[in-house]
């Protein structure tokens, strides 16, 4: 059985881009990785997130990457649940990501969100990955 971690794809397509110092960079869309993707656009990691089609009609999600002078916004970005290590924690088990500094994103009964989201609702979840 193949296993595919598209969120890992996503998030490696992320950090390319971002250290090839490219504007832009398109994948394939999904519910997930645009709840993603608004998360990392409302704190500030990316520009822009844009929905369109591909020449074929699948749906595509277009990201405009964030510098600050030649710097990338996005200075790391890690996969932390994988689809062969689940990793789940309770609300007040959440780690906090450089002391705060970054952002943590879990799955949780009520959708995507951020870690801080999670721990002021009282729900905890599947974290699916760091950024700083």
């Amino acid at each position: 059985m193949a296993v595919h971690d598209t969120i890992g794809d996503f998030l490696t397509t992320i950090r390319n881009a971002s250290a090839a110092h490219k504007d832009t960079c398109t994948m394939q869309s999904s519910k997930m990785r645009a709840a993603i993707a608004a998360i990392l656009k409302d704190e500030g990691y990316i520009n822009d997130v844009s929905e369109g089609e591909n020449e074929k009609g699948f749906k595509t999600l277009t990201l405009s990457l964030k510098f600050v002078g030649d710097t990338p916004a996005i200075t790391g970005i890690e996969r932390h649940s994988t689809p062969g290590r689940r990793l789940y924690y309770g609300c007040k088990d959440i780690p906090r990501v450089l002391g705060g500094l970054g952002v943590a994103i879990l799955t949780t009964s009520k959708g995507v969100m951020r870690a801080r989201d999670a721990r002021e609702a009282g729900v905890g979840g599947e974290l699916v990955c760091k950024v700083w």
